[in-house]
């Protein structure tokens, strides 16, 4: 699996694009704004997008969901099931408090617990992880070596997740991470909503 981050937005939204290699498939994950620039780079790339994936429904995180329907209508715009609600409520999203325009369509698909997005040969595995928001969702890719996790705004390099924002939820995100992230190998590599990269073990770090 061959994977890109950009970093989109106002607010710095690591928006990833990850491709099977041989068909070219692949997903957009958290398309937080700046349309044009992840439609060129998936062009630059010959990606063709078959999932668009929200790990929540922050505006940060789904600005350009409605740009990249309308560029990729064939591609289905997925959220984790206690999120889905989310994308039209920008009471709720933070679009309204930010002044950030992340009007979305409605969601083609809702994620659940141990779901499988599959592109190409790869595949994604739904893990529910609630706590920033009530639906966020992580991804793992299945397969990886080491083990590859797209966390949303779970777990940062050397932070967590805010939990003082609508449907916020510190107990659920502190066992989010402690028994979905924390459980798996140390040389796991987590790839955040915003800044870089980190690992298991290097955040189990006292």
């Amino acid at each position: 699996m061959n994977t890109i981050r950009l970093t989109v937005g106002p607010l710095a939204c690591n928006c990833y694009l990850a491709a099977d290699e041989e068909s070219g498939e692949g997903v957009v994950i958290d398309p937080g704004g700046d349309p044009a620039d992840i439609i060129e780079t998936c062009r630059t790339e010959k990606l063709t997008p078959r999932f668009i994936i929200n790990t929540h429904g922050h505006a940060d995180h789904i600005g350009a969901n409605a740009a990249l329907k309308r560029e990729y209508p064939a591609a289905e715009l997925c959220i984790g099931a206690g999120d889905g609600a989310m994308l039209k409520q920008g009471s709720v999203n933070l679009s309204d408090l930010l002044g950030i325009g992340a009007a979305s369509p409605e969601p083609d698909l809702l994620l659940h617990e141990g779901d499988e997005v599959r592109f190409g040969s790869c595949v994604l595995r739904v893990i529910e992880t609630p706590g920033h928001t009530p639906g966020g969702i992580c991804l793992m890719a299945e397969g990886e070596q080491p083990a590859v996790v797209f966390c949303g705004d779970l777990v940062f390099s050397g932070g967590v997740g805010r939990t003082d924002l609508p449907g916020g939820n510190m107990a659920a995100l502190r066992r989010s991470i402690l028994e979905r992230i924390f459980t798996l190998p140390g040389d796991t590599i987590l790839l955040p909503g915003h800044g870089e990269a980190t690992t298991v073990a290097a955040e189990k770090r006292p």
